[in-house]
């Protein structure tokens, strides 16, 4: 059973079902993702016969609730009160869906893991665009979830915009998946993509951070964590592994030396970072590669500022999705996942 509902309010239509949601996270992506289920607000009405009101926000320092939803045309104005977040907060909010957006910590799962089971066991839908707690507990969290008769959507945490776990929970069930092979982190993409048009490593990377690609610290990205994570999480959302980030064999592009630059030039390929999943054997194995493709390979097309997934299936070829990346694209994700737990509320 989710969350109670606090008592129905005069403002509520009674004809729509109502549907309550809770941000944990609530920075950059937490704030365009509430910025964008408010401006579709008017669409969850028409399309679903849905009254979706974002109910409760938290940082990891404070936080708002107000049962009857936020005021959001102007997030700038949200007063948001010190000390309302942690434990105890999803319970105040009584929330039918945790949409978390909080940084991600891969060791512990951080306060995103502890949201989500705390949403989870009380039968609460759980969105998660954060990737810490899904690395650290997938399996755990998912158990949860079918224990409790929720939902667990990870569009967000595995390349966003790009169509990932749908393609493996969706679109390819009726075949037998593989291998995938994906371009994933896009701030990797980018310094390699300069790199390639003589730019240096330093400035590639300042440019990446300009442009909000990159945070201040890089080496997430730039050694492959951040593919690692990923490619982690869809090996075991999509093919029910049980793989811990410390199985997959890991490179980066922190270490690329002009030469390397000069040599793949002369051979005419192009160099990208790669995660890759391995389903022809016994059992699952992934990994993340630097790997070169020739400029006729649809990888080699893959610009600076693009994501691309590749899936080889044993009866439906192969299946290739390209597509720009961006917060708003994260965000994006998000909410595609909540509007598949609005349309499956209909049947």
């Amino acid at each position: 059973m989710a969350y109670p509902h606090p008592p129905t309010s005069e403002n509520e239509t009674p004809t729509m079902r109502r549907w309550n949601i809770a941000i944990t996270g609530f920075g950059a992506i937490g704030k365009a993702v509430a910025q964008m289920i408010h401006q579709r607000n008017q669409r969850y009405k028409t399309l679903y016969d849905a009254d979706v009101r974002i109910v409760a926000v938290c940082g990891s320092r404070a936080g708002l609730i107000n049962h009857e939803g936020l005021p959001l045309d102007d997030l700038a104005t949200l007063a948001l009160q010190p000390g309302l977040t942690g434990d105890g907060f999803l319970q105040r909010a009584g929330a039918d869906v945790v949409i978390e957006a909080g940084p991600t910590d891969y060791q512990t799962g951080g306060s995103g893991y502890r949201y989500l089971r705390e949403a989870l066991i009380a039968g609460s839908h759980a969105i998660s665009i954060s990737k810490g707690a899904l690395v650290f507990d997938f399996p755990g969290l998912a158990e949860l979830a079918r224990a409790n008769g929720a939902q667990l959507k990870i569009s967000g945490a595995t390349s966003a915009a790009l169509p990932t776990i749908d393609l493996l929970q969706y679109n390819l069930v009726g075949c037998r998946i593989l291998e995938i092979e994906g371009i994933v982190t896009a701030t990797s993409n980018f310094v390699l993509s300069k790199l390639m048009h003589g730019v240096s490593y330093a400035d590639a990377v300042v440019q990446a951070q300009q442009l909000g690609m990159a945070e201040p610290d890089p080496r997430f990205d730039l050694e492959g964590w951040d593919t690692a994570c990923k490619i982690n999480i869809l090996a075991n959302a999509g093919f029910g592994a049980s793989l811990k980030l410390h199985d997959i064999p890991r490179e980066g592009i922190d270490q690329i030396t002009p030469s390397d630059i000069q040599r793949w030039k002369v051979a005419g390929v192009v160099p990208k970072l790669v995660g890759r999943i391995d389903n022809t054997g016994p059992s699952v194995t992934a990994s993340v590669e630097l790997r070169t493709y020739p400029l006729d390979h649809p990888f080699a097309q893959v610009s600076a500022r693009m994501k691309a997934i590749r899936v080889s299936t044993d009866v439906m070829g192969e299946i290739s999705a390209i597509g720009l990346t961006s917060p708003s694209a994260t965000a994006a994700a998000a909410l595609k996942d909540f509007e598949h737990l609005l349309m499956a509320a209909q049947y």
